[in-house]
């Protein structure tokens, strides 16, 4: 029969084998860990070589590539311009050339993109990541061309300053 001030004893001495035995297995279980180092001809690895051998699913290569040539149809990023001209009918294609000549003149430094979508001509400027960049050049812009405004578009990718 266990009395009743070595049962104190073992409760309070509890605690402690619990560490000192979560210490021995954890340092047991580490020394049982395989250590896969892949190893060139010589015994000595240096800090940083190796081999990596990547097991994977095939169909990770197909995604992989069909995003390559989405990118590659794809050019450039998502955007900002100002559209300047808007027109559709007879001669609207010279007019809209005549427009992005003109701001080119006026605003040498800035491009002009003359745009066909069916049966419209546009003459958009610039290249914009940013609403608010777009914005500050409309402001600019805004008394050569009254009926500009910022538009979403896919735009080149522009300079970085």
């Amino acid at each position: 029969m266990i009395k009743f001030d070595e049962l104190k004893l073992s409760m309070r001495l509890n605690p402690f084998l619990v560490i000192i035995c979560s210490f021995l297995f954890s340092s047991t279980a580490e020394s049982q860990v395989p250590r896969s180092i892949a190893r060139s001809d010589s015994d000595t690895v240096s800090p940083g070589a190796g081999t990596v051998v990547i097991i994977q699913d095939s169909r990770i290569d197909t995604v992989v590539r069909r995003h390559i040539e989405y990118n590659l149809s794809h050019k450039g990023i998502d955007g900002y311009r100002i559209q300047i001209f808007y027109d559709a009918g007879n001669n609207s294609h010279l007019r809209a050339t005549k427009v992005a000549e003109e701001y080119q003149l006026l605003y040498p430094g800035d491009t002009a993109y003359v745009l066909f979508h069916e049966p419209n001509y546009k003459v958009r400027i610039g290249d914009f990541r940013t609403r608010l960049d777009a914005e500050g050049v409309l402001q600019d812009v805004i008394s050569d061309y009254p009926n500009a405004f910022v538009i979403q578009d896919r735009i080149n990718f522009p300079k970085l300053r």
